[in-house]
């Protein structure tokens, strides 16, 4: 792919200057201002690689080509009938109506449709970029595709994209007649994948911010050098990639950028931006591609680097560049791309992520001695304390173990079982943990380090937990949601009847502990190894006909006679009421008639109130009465008492 600034006619000097100062036993090298991922994938067979950009198409095909060790083999297509997905999307006939519904974004806009002027692409080729990428986000949204082989359809659609298009090298401007590429058919390109053995990342985010979070050996930097912004050249790519019909606007159609300005890009803030960055790195060896034709000056960067690495180390190479702007010879100056090299002393530094190795902080005390495992989440009457209690009287031979009502997962990651389905109307807290599977550990703590970073996050900055709750209410990234209750009163999830969260700020006591790091990365790691499945729903609309005596359903459903944030119908979420209590008494009764051992977690009496209907009900069943025992729970009050039972259908072995 054509991309300004591209390094690739540089990476033997840039491997050169990297041998030469390499001691032997580096292992993570950080590409974070990836572009287009030439350098991140030269240097993929020797490193562990962390890639980043801005830009959403260059994550997209880093997630392809970085992240992922192996081409997909699209399994779940295949038993869906499409044997072979590039055949499919490139063969499929488009009919003539096929943009008549007025969804197909790029023939719409960017190719002479219906009398549209732009000329980015030929209306066959547009037609079928608009096809391969709806196709694609709708076999996703189907659950037939995982994340690597979305990415890597993606990419395989973006890389296919330039060899279209009606351009001398950017999307900044369009020919105004049909150069002979783009009467090409579109052709997917299928970029190769190197396994290296190693947990890759990929990130987009704002380098500056990110820089923060990362740790490793050698941290290659190629910002932007001139005044111009990528998004406006690249942005037909961009639209393509994102697929998120923006207001575009002018000639060429450009796409909304202004929160995507860079700072290297404005002369008044390049030096200052640079010099934060540097300042941040914890890589002990720092190389930086930068043109005599860049804002900032030859000497400011030395002075930059030397002022924080080690001056002895310094090194500075130029190398002939010549510039792209036409077949004529230019009379300007000689242009170099100048390669700068500064080694860093860290003491204690150490490459992260490791793999299979410890992650940095202390132990969180007693995490490995803990009989069971705790969520990460603080939510309102989550069992964790009571598991003692419950898990003695579940069965120990459950093929699938439903947890019904799963709110924080405690119970569901403690209970041995073949196959684990988690169930909770709060969509919210099931896009969390459907984010904590996908994910992988080091992508999640390195996402959350640069959020407490951006915000300036702590127990006492109010000002910055409050401009995180409004960047999440308008963004809505589960991960965001988790690293804000890690700053908000008493860890807990609430939210208004919006679905905006609005829990206040945990002062002088909330924040993101070495406890809940730890406790966190003990989680998802269980999740990882767990056959488990997180689904949001009504209790009424789960589909019980498949299962069997040998699974085990467990409901712990909000308590009809007690007030809690879950269930006082001002969340955003249904409350509970006694038409849902007598409901869930039918679904469990229907259970029993199948033969499905259940068990059912509820309070009898509570403050001087009674639960009749659920005492005339339980009759039927086995009774377990509990110790009740929550440190977080709006219905436990030391003023009267409150009467906890189990409620099961078989014989309890902890009886």
């Amino acid at each position: 792919m054509r991309f300004i600034g591209s390094k690739a006619n540089l990476l033997k000097q840039i491997e050169q200057i990297i041998a030469a100062n390499a001691q032997g036993g580096e292992r993570v090298f950080c590409d974070i201002f990836a572009g287009t991922g030439a350098v991140s994938n030269y240097f993929k067979p020797k490193y562990q690689v962390i890639s980043n950009d801005l830009l959403h198409f260059s994550y997209v095909i880093q997630k392809a080509v970085i992240e992922n060790n192996r081409k997909p083999d699209f399994q779940k297509l295949a038993a869906a009938g499409i044997s072979d997905p590039f055949s499919f999307l490139e063969e499929t006939e488009l009919k003539p109506d096929f943009v008549s519904d007025g969804k197909h974004f790029i023939t719409e806009n960017y190719s002479p449709h219906l009398g549209c002027r732009r000329m980015y692409l030929s209306e066959r080729n547009a037609m079928r970029i608009d096809f391969i990428r709806t196709t694609v986000e709708d076999w996703k949204s189907r659950g037939l595709l995982d994340d690597s082989e979305y990415y890597y359809l993606l990419a395989c659609l973006l890389e296919g994209v330039p060899f279209v298009s009606n351009i001398t090298g950017t999307y900044g401007a369009y020919l105004k007649q049909w150069d002979k590429r783009a009467r090409n058919p579109f052709e997917l390109r299928r970029p190769n994948v190197i396994d290296n053995g190693r947990r890759n990342q990929s990130f987009r985010e704002d380098a500056n911010r990110l820089i923060a979070s990362l740790e490793g050996d050698i941290l290659y930097l190629d910002p932007p050098y001139n005044s111009r912004q990528y998004v406006p050249n690249y942005h037909l790519l961009e639209t393509i990639s994102l697929y998120d019909h923006p207001k575009i606007r002018g000639v060429t159609g450009i796409r909304p950028y202004e929160g995507q300005k860079s700072a290297y890009c404005n002369r008044n803030e390049v030096a200052e931006a640079f010099e934060d960055l540097i300042s941040k790195a914890k890589f002990s060896h720092i190389v930086l591609s930068y043109s005599t034709d860049g804002l900032m000056t030859r000497d400011r960067i030395e002075a930059i680097l030397k002022k924080y690495g080690q001056e002895k180390s310094f090194q500075v190479k130029a190398i002939p560049y010549r510039k792209y702007k036409s077949k004529a010879p230019s009379r300007k100056k000689q242009v170099n791309e100048l390669l700068f090299y500064i080694h860093r002393e860290l003491p204690g530094k150490r490459s992260f992520p490791v793999p299979g190795g410890k992650r940095s902080g202390s132990p969180a005390k007693n995490v490995s001695a803990r009989k069971y495992l705790k969520s990460p989440l603080n939510y309102i009457g989550g069992k964790y304390r009571l598991l003692p209690q419950l898990l003695p009287h579940f069965p120990k031979d459950a093929d699938t173990f439903v947890d019904l009502f799963c709110g924080g997962a405690n119970v569901a990651v403690n209970v041995p079982a073949r196959h684990t389905v988690c169930n909770d109307m709060n969509t919210k807290i099931i896009e969390l943990f459907q984010t904590f599977q996908q994910r992988d550990i080091d992508g999640i703590l390195n996402h959350i380090a640069a959020r407490i970073a951006e915000f300036s996050l702590t127990r006492e900055n109010e000002q910055g937990y409050l401009d995180f709750r409004r960047f999440y209410n308008r963004t809505q990234d589960p991960l965001d949601l988790y690293t804000l209750t890690c700053y908000s009163f008493n860890y807990q999830f609430r939210f208004n009847n919006r679905l905006e969260y609005n829990n206040p700020f945990g002062r002088n006591r909330s924040r993101f502990s070495d406890a809940m790091r730890q406790n966190l990365i003990a989680f998802v790691e269980k999740l990882h190894g767990m056959d488990i499945r997180f689904q949001a729903g009504d209790f009424t609309k789960f589909d019980s006909s498949s299962l069997t005596p040998a699974d085990f359903v467990y409901c712990d459903p909000p308590y009809l006679i007690t007030t809690g944030s879950y269930n006082d119908g001002n969340r955003g979420f249904q409350n509970w009421k006694e038409a849902e209590e007598l409901a869930l008494y039918e679904f469990l009764d229907r259970l029993d008639r199948a033969g499905v051992r259940f068990a059912l977690s509820n309070v009898l009496e509570h403050k001087g109130k009674v639960n009749k209907p659920l005492i005339a009900w339980s009759r039927k069943y086995d009774v377990i009465p509990l110790a009740s025992d929550y440190s977080n729970a709006n219905y436990h009050t030391r003023k009267g008492e409150s009467r906890e039972v189990l409620i099961v259908n078989y014989r309890s072995a902890g009886r």
